[in-house]
């Protein structure tokens, strides 16, 4: 085969050998990933990733500033505010369903097929929501179509960002996989970023925004996202590690999903537990902290807001460098020195929330969840497709991911406002406004960030192992 002639605008893809060549099966099948396929699943798993967390920021800021009033206007502003984020972990229950679903049909028909439906159902659900009328117009009715929409929405994110890491993970040479599937991974800062600056805008520029009907243009910008991702993985290849399980799955039936969940329980176990703290420390850092800053404290959401942008900016940058990171000292290292220093700032970073200081609470929320979080986040991008083998990896790596984000992600916003709640109703701390629960929820932190490092010693380094093998790294 020819080598390519084109340059490219990156420098390591660039720097990469210019073909990888897998030879395969019986029959001595070539598959040939060059330069070109790599760079443009990067793109496509990135511009994926984006609509994922650009929902999952636009949701999260909106189920904290202003979805309580919209949909839940019946009831007390902490009771709203409550249902609010109930809505916001069902999104998060039904993750694991579509974890199972998609994740076997990625391990079936290929991860390309499964990346096009993945990505219809989230970008989809989230137009949906900015279209629904509020309870002033269709009482009880409205709650119920959001709960809908943030199904649908769960159901495809379920098994989208396990398709990113298995796609990127598998098409990387192995000498750099963990810098090349962290890519993908920026695409959420990316739609971070773009989510919390349009409420910014918002926030500044037009007041009393939940009353207009603006709030909706954030959603429906979807739509755009969704055409271009589309665009993108249509011109996707497969893997080589999918086209070798799928030549061997000719010879042999497929699996049923307990024998699976069974055969690949040790790797499960040790997923989730790293999973909890990176998945539990980005839902409490994102949602609840800045509800906690803007209900609690009584900042500005304005600034509320840009605190995100400012987080999600270093992430950008964490994320690749902890990929880089974990192809050099190990996967097993870098994930276990980010959930130590997680645990490190969780205290000093919610005492520094306690007083309200917009700049010092930036700050905090940039080291912790900027740095902490998502290097756990960028380090998980290859470590957890190395740890399953080929012929189940999408499945293994879907139900992993998606089980940990219901038990950890999706209730802690929920149960921390209640936190909140108690300690505001009480007045602990001969304080009416739930101002010191920020010891528990800091605490909370603490533990999960433990349980990661605990996991870390239970894990053998998966850096360099074969990805065409079926074989479990356990």
């Amino acid at each position: 085969m020819a080598l390519m002639t084109h340059h490219f605008s990156s420098p390591a893809l660039d720097t990469l050998a210019p073909v990888k060549k897998v030879t395969q099966g019986a029959g001595q099948e070539e598959v040939t990933i060059t330069i070109e396929d790599l760079r443009r699943a990067a793109w496509a798993a990135s511009v994926g990733s984006a609509i994922e967390y650009y929902d999952f920021a636009l949701y999260s800021l909106a189920s904290a500033l202003i979805f309580g009033p919209l949909f839940f206007s019946g009831t007390s502003p902490t009771v709203g505010l409550v249902a609010s984020f109930a809505t916001y972990f069902i999104g998060f229950a039904v993750r694991p369903i579509g974890g199972i679903i998609f994740g076997r049909l990625g391990d079936r028909l290929g991860r390309k097929t499964v990346l096009l439906l993945t990505i219809s159902l989230m970008g989809l659900g989230s137009a949906g929501i900015g279209l629904i009328p509020t309870y002033a117009s269709i009482g009880i009715a409205a709650p119920l179509l959001l709960i809908v929409l943030r199904i649908v929405q769960g159901l495809g994110a379920g098994a989208e960002q396990a398709g990113a890491a298995v796609m990127m993970t598998e098409m990387a040479p192995s000498s750099r996989r963990g810098f090349f599937a962290s890519l993908p991974f920026l695409g959420i800062q990316l739609g971070t970023i773009v989510a919390s600056s349009l409420y910014f805008a918002m926030l500044e520029w037009i007041p009393n925004v939940a009353h207009t009907w603006l709030w909706r243009l954030p959603f429906l910008v979807s739509i755009i996202l969704l055409a271009m991702a589309l665009y993108m993985r249509l011109h996707l290849k497969e893997t080589p590690a999918f086209k070798k399980a799928r030549e061997e799955a000719d010879h042999h039936e497929h699996e049923p999903l307990r024998d699976v969940l069974m055969s690949s329980r040790h790797p499960i176990f040790a997923g989730i537990g790293l999973r909890i703290a990176e998945n539990g420390g980005s839902s409490l850092y994102q949602v609840l902290a800045i509800s906690y800053l803007v209900h609690t404290i009584g900042m500005s959401p304005l600034w509320g807001t840009a605190s995100l942008i400012c987080a999600a900016c270093v992430g950008a940058i964490t994320i690749p460098v902890a990929g880089r990171l974990s192809d050099r000292y190990g996967r097993v290292k870098v994930y276990r020195s980010f959930a130590i220093l997680q645990a490190l700032t969780a205290i000093p970073v919610w005492y520094i929330f306690s007083y309200g200081n917009i700049v010092l609470s930036m700050i905090s929320l940039s080291l912790a969840l900027g740095v902490a979080t998502w290097g756990m986040f960028g380090t998980q991008a290859a470590f957890l497709p190395e740890m399953f083998g080929s012929r189940n990896r999408y499945t293994a790596v879907s139900f992993t991911r998606e089980f940990s984000a219901v038990i950890s992600g999706g209730v802690a916003p929920m149960i921390g406002q209640y936190i909140i709640g108690l300690f505001a109703f009480y007045h602990i701390g001969h304080a009416t406004t739930g101002i010191y629960a920020w010891i528990p929820l800091a605490l909370y932190v603490v533990g999960i960030s433990s349980m990661a490092v605990l996991a870390t010693f239970y894990i053998p380094e998966t850096k360099g192992r074969d990805l065409l093998s079926p074989k479990d790294a356990f």
